[in-house]
């Protein structure tokens, strides 16, 4: 079983069963990334329909600095049958259960919705520890250009469930996400658009994103 410790990154990735569009709907994307920010603390207590019923939940932003989290996310992007996250752990032992809240939430929203029963999930979320800085910023491209390089759209910041625009409009590279090592949006955005062609023909860098 792979160990998740503090200060550890992480491309995290799972797909739905049978390829079903489980966020083809905005709304189910929206309430994907509410439930990702939800779970992402010690301090919760109870689940997240409850929680938003009593109106102690209001979603701001991925982005923030969070009260005992129990991860930061790096990137994100949410295409229509899968997810991926790129996440730096930080608290130790604590990452499965977060992901298996995060779907187990997010799989009772969507039967509910939509008058289904059974698991939603094709299996259990997959990992890929990153172990440097080339690797990190190579995924982090690979995962903001999915929806180009299933030509979903031509351009990755005209896809909105992803946080490519967040990495252009905002001062997350210089002020929060120092992981990176690019910090300025312009040259963030030439680093990953040059590559969308190449990254078209080859579909998936398999070596050094999956394997």
């Amino acid at each position: 079983m792979r160990k998740f410790y503090e200060g550890n990154i992480f491309h995290v990735f799972n797909k739905s069963i049978a390829n079903f569009g489980i966020f083809k709907d905005k709304n189910n994307c929206q309430r994907f990334i509410e439930l990702l920010d939800y779970y992402n603390s010690s301090l919760v207590k109870e689940r997240f329909s409850l929680a938003v019923s009593k109106k102690k939940y209001h979603f701001t932003s991925l982005f923030i600095k969070k009260e005992n989290p129990l991860i930061k996310i790096i990137a994100y992007c949410i295409m229509p049958d899968h997810y991926h996250l790129l996440v730096k752990i930080s608290k130790s032992n604590t990452f499965t259960k977060f992901i298996n809240d995060l779907e187990n939430s997010f799989t009772r929203y969507f039967n509910i919705k939509f008058k289904r029963k059974g698991p939603l999930w094709q299996s259990s979320f997959k990992t890929v520890k990153i172990n440097n800085n080339e690797q990190l910023l190579h995924v982090s491209r690979y995962i903001h250009l999915n929806p180009v390089t299933n030509y979903l759209v031509d351009e990755p910041e005209f896809w909105t469930y992803s946080s490519y625009n967040s990495y252009l409009n905002n001062k997350i590279l210089s002020k929060y996400l120092y992981e990176i090592s690019i910090l300025e949006p312009v040259d963030y955005k030439k680093f990953v658009e040059n590559n969308i062609d190449y990254q078209r023909k080859l579909k998936i860098i398999k070596r050094l994103i999956l394997e």
